[in-house]
């Protein structure tokens, strides 16, 4: 596909120059960027949180005081594992 791009002058000439060097095409050099650029730059997912509602008055009085670890042993008890 073919697009138009404005740089600067400066920039044109050096990568031209790095073309030249390295006996590729000004078009292929632009393309070996764009991929690193991309492949480099990690892929941003909008967060979406999920609805969830509870029922019930928070915490029961034996977890009031408990570590996250006893929370979540309590929350998994007797569901295997």
């Amino acid at each position: 596909m073919k697009t138009t791009i404005e740089i600067s002058d400066s920039l044109l000439r050096d990568a031209r120059r790095l073309a030249v060097q390295e006996g590729v095409t000004l078009r292929a050099l632009v393309e070996r960027g764009l991929h690193r650029i991309i492949t480099e730059t990690p892929q941003r997912r909008k967060f979406k949180l999920r609805r969830a509602t509870f029922k019930g008055n928070g915490l029961n009085e034996e977890f009031l005081d408990a570590t996250w670890e006893r929370v979540r042993d309590g929350a998994y008890q007797g569901r295997g594992g």
